[in-house]
């Protein structure tokens, strides 16, 4: 009798250990966790995994509540602020987690709400459990016309996707692609634009000088133009961006000044302003990479991150001599 108690005993007590190792810890507190905790708070998913815009929109389960003290834990300020203000109050719910199966980084998808917005986040994670990049990659916006999902692939590819009902019954798409890289972050590899809404555009550095060999306009179409003009010194060049999207639902302007880092690469910093972009120039075209969070210059879909073709420069008119009679 009192070896079955042993036993019964050992029985419960393993049980017990089992239980409390399944169960997930809290994050919803102000107290520190580990890493691991963290990663596994989020609810482990299958590939391909997608969820659409109406998603963001449910109310989620108070067991899936991350406060900011731990978020911020893992997760930089700075990620947050492509989408969010720093003075946003902000509620944070786990949504999924997927681990690749050769390179074992961790996706995290992250739902995060200020007040009306909606903004789906991705986190990425290396082999070690340590924070790559960050990136929006589904932020709700308020038109009854478009659909929006995002979705991540068997090739660990990120998709960003819209679908707009056009007043003549067609529709429109367009979308964004990423991929994680250890060393650069999540990294922008196509994008497919809704088409421009066509109306005059004026450019307020076309008058300055653009004799520098980069300095010219980029783009295509009536509303995507990046320019560039000659800066104060030969290191410097002044740009304005402009694009119109979604029948003017997505917009997005900035004008500055950047510095040549390189032969072939500016960047635009400034103190204060969180956005910065960097500029990759060839003989052909420009493309551009949002480095810090530039959410105040853009509307909620929109990004400046992309490849510009180079136009072609208008040759002046000719001009006809009067003949002297």
């Amino acid at each position: 009798m009192m070896v079955f108690r042993t036993y019964c005993f050992i029985i419960f007590a393993a049980l017990a250990v089992f239980a409390c190792k399944s169960k997930k810890a809290s994050l919803s507190g102000e107290d520190p966790v580990e890493v691991g905790d963290f990663i596994d708070f989020f609810p482990q998913a299958r590939l391909p995994y997608r969820f659409a815009d109406t998603s963001l929109l449910k109310k989620d389960k108070d067991s899936l509540l991350i406060s900011q003290k731990v978020f911020s834990q893992f997760i930089p300020d700075s990620i947050i602020a492509r989408a969010f203000p720093k003075s946003a109050k902000l509620k944070i719910y786990s949504m999924a987690r997927i681990k690749a199966a050769k390179t074992k980084e961790t996706y995290l998808f992250a739902k995060v709400t200020s007040g009306d917005k909606h903004v789906a986040f991705v986190l990425g994670f290396n082999k070690d459990d340590e924070f790559i990049d960050g990136i929006p990659i589904l932020q709700l916006d308020n038109s009854s016309a478009t659909i929006q999902t995002a979705d991540i692939d068997t090739r660990y590819v990120l998709s960003s996707k819209v679908t707009r009902k056009n007043r003549d019954g067609s529709t429109s798409d367009g979308s964004d692609q990423y991929v994680l890289n250890n060393d650069g972050g999540f990294t922008l590899i196509l994008t497919e634009a809704l088409e421009d809404k066509v109306t005059e555009l004026i450019n307020p550095i076309d008058t300055y000088s653009h004799k520098q060999k980069f300095t010219a306009d980029y783009g295509s179409g009536a509303m995507n133009l990046v320019s560039f003009r000659d800066g104060r010194k030969a290191d410097r060049m002044m740009f304005f961006i402009h694009f119109e999207k979604n029948k003017g639902e997505c917009i997005g302007e900035l004008k500055g000044e950047a510095r040549m880092v390189t032969s072939t690469m500016a960047e635009y910093r400034e103190p204060g302003d969180p956005c910065s972009l960097q500029f990759n120039f060839s003989s052909s075209s420009v493309s551009i990479k949002e480095v810090g969070g530039c959410g105040a210059r853009r509307g909620l879909r929109c990004s400046f991150n992309g490849s510009y073709p180079r136009k072609k420069e208008a040759k002046p008119k000719a001009v006809m001599k009067a003949k002297k009679r």
